[in-house]
């Protein structure tokens, strides 16, 4: 029997024995919000099937077992589902969450829908099964950041009258219009299923929807004439639309994909195929269907690499499709990069990366409160200025009014113990809960997204993120999930998040200020260790220790 729960609650009442459970109940339930999710009757938020609970049996377990909770005990969940509640102590975290972990040499797609199949296992994503997903805000700033970062290095630092041309238009790939056209770019955004392209319609994050290509670029090129930045969503198949472009020669300035090409069985469409005809082979033959799926792939990547010849920026965002279409013949297909080291690892060398923080109470002016504050303390970057004050305008609250922004080491932590404040004064009518993508400085390993081309090699080595979840675990988060597969799909990554929350006492203050200051930090210590030399003097500067290098 399906179900779809209401939206979180709202305000100081409390339906558990602490807000650290509160706060874990409600951002579960945040996640399922109809506003928030894609198919929350599947319980699927985003990226395919990354899901926030194993079923509804298990969700609804959850919730009750959150709301019996005591504050000196932790809730252990079991991809997806709770399977034994352990007396522990005040500080430690009340969830401890493991998503969708494998056996190294069973850690596969087919092993894991098998598992899945058999009611064993689920896909968590990132922030699916965290329960920290706040709706598509949650990538556009990561987008605006890289958008940004792209400018500075390609195109004198602006991106205005300037076109760029991405696939996907769902959790993750539908925040790309917004962040393009925040950046000043005129933005082309091409899915096969126009649910997903009315959905940005409808929240403000994409401007118009079209049918043909024609019509598209005939938007666009006025666009572009007049230095105004559009966003088109077209509905196709990029394996159909960029093989196209390349015919037309028509090249984009910017060139990237946000499908979801790291599952090729339930998140990406082969071309050719309608939605209807993809869902019945997806059912009917499983593997006929990820054969033609991986063929699509190869044919878009081939289109990447031909636009890039002749003459546009072109990045992978982390989906992973060179690798399939490297392991389906193209055997150039890396001659791209990915957009961690393009753009964004001198970020992850300070500790910088994507932190949010959502209101429980659910008041928009609440968020604005906050907006203030980010503001007031970090106001003076230029970038980070830019962005909230665009957000204000022009980011639509999905579910809990939520915002996020990149902060670094010693940031977080100033940052988190004045939003604590703020609740313990009353100036925030409720709790504030506070964490951050997987995506962040040391909290994942990626060879493929992330860590990809580290400088000493190390890209495959997963106890960062292992440590980064026993860090957090010990420095007092409220609650603390280690996943496999996010992002890039099952056996390509491990990752680590945390959620820590703000309630105004000065015991959350202390593991705050611990959280905020260790998470990040030992982003900088992995970069020292591979070798960065901008780590090693960040690190030096900002006091974060490093015994074989320095020990203050």
């Amino acid at each position: 029997m399906k179900h779809s729960p209401q939206a979180a609650p709202r305000g100081k009442v409390l339906s558990c024995k602490g807000w650290q459970q509160e706060a874990a109940l409600r951002m579960l339930m945040n996640n399922l919000d109809p506003e928030v999710a894609e198919r929350p009757e599947d319980l699927v938020v985003y990226g395919g099937t990354g899901k926030a609970a194993r079923n509804w049996e298990c969700f609804h377990a959850i919730v009750r077992t959150l709301k019996e909770l005591e504050n000196d005990e932790t809730l252990l969940v079991q991809s997806g589902k709770p399977v034994g509640v352990f007396r522990t102590h005040e500080y430690a975290p009340r969830v401890l969450i493991a998503n969708s972990n494998l056996v190294g040499h069973f850690s596969n797609w087919e092993k894991f829908n098998e598992l899945e199949r058999a009611g064993l296992m689920m896909y968590g994503q990132m922030t699916a099964g965290s329960w920290i997903y706040i709706g598509s805000q949650g990538i556009v700033q990561g987008t605006f950041e890289t958008f940004a970062a792209a400018a500075d290095k390609h195109f004198g630092g602006s991106l205005e009258g300037k076109f760029i041309v991405s696939g996907g238009m769902g959790g993750m790939g539908g925040a790309q219009p917004l962040a393009a056209t925040m950046a000043g770019a005129s933005f082309l955004g091409i899915d096969v299923d126009p649910s997903r392209i009315k959905k940005r319609l409808k929240s403000g994050y994409c401007d118009v929807m079209v049918n043909s290509l024609d019509e598209a670029l005939r938007i666009l090129k006025n666009a572009l004439r007049k230095k105004e930045a559009v966003s088109v969503g077209l509905v196709g198949n990029c394996a159909d639309v960029l093989p196209e472009l390349v015919t037309r020669g028509v090249v984009p300035d910017l060139l990237t994909d946000q499908t979801s090409a790291h599952d090729p069985l339930n998140g990406y469409v082969p071309a050719g195929m309608s939605l209807e005809q993809a869902g019945e082979l997806r059912k009917s033959d499983p593997k006929a269907y990820t054969e033609k799926s991986l063929d699509s792939m190869a044919k878009h990547v081939e289109a990447m690499l031909a636009l890039q010849k002749m003459g546009s920026v072109t990045f992978d965002y982390g989906n992973n499709i060179r690798t399939f279409a490297f392991q389906h013949g193209v055997k150039n297909a890396y001659d791209f990069p990915g957009f961690v080291p393009a753009y964004i690892r001198p970020l992850f060398c300070e500790g910088r990366g994507p932190f949010r923080w959502v209101a429980l109470s659910g008041d928009p002016a609440d968020i604005a409160v906050t907006d203030d504050l980010v503001l007031q303390m970090f106001g003076a970057r230029p970038l980070l200025k830019r962005w909230i004050e665009l957000a204000r305008k022009r980011i639509h609250f999905q579910g809990l009014p939520s915002r996020i922004c990149w902060l670094g080491y010693g940031e977080r932590a100033r940052f988190g113990l004045a939003i604590n404040d703020l609740v313990k004064s009353g100036k925030l009518k409720a709790p504030v809960v506070m964490g951050r993508d997987h995506l962040d400085c040391g909290s994942v390993a990626s060879p493929f997204r992330e860590t990809e081309a580290m400088k000493d090699g190390s890209d495959a080595v997963a106890d960062w993120p292992l440590l980064n979840a026993m860090l957090n675990t010990a420095s007092g988060a409220s609650w603390v999930s280690i996943h496999n597969g996010g992002g890039v799909g099952i056996g390509y990554s491990q990752h680590a998040g945390q959620v820590t929350v703000a309630d105004g006492t000065p015991e959350m203050a202390k593991r705050i200020e611990r959280v905020l200051t260790n998470d990040p930090g030992i982003g900088v210590a992995r970069h020292v260790d591979a070798g960065y030399e901008d780590a090693e003097k960040f690190a030096q500067e900002s006091g974060v220790r490093i015994p074989m290098k320095y020990d203050k």
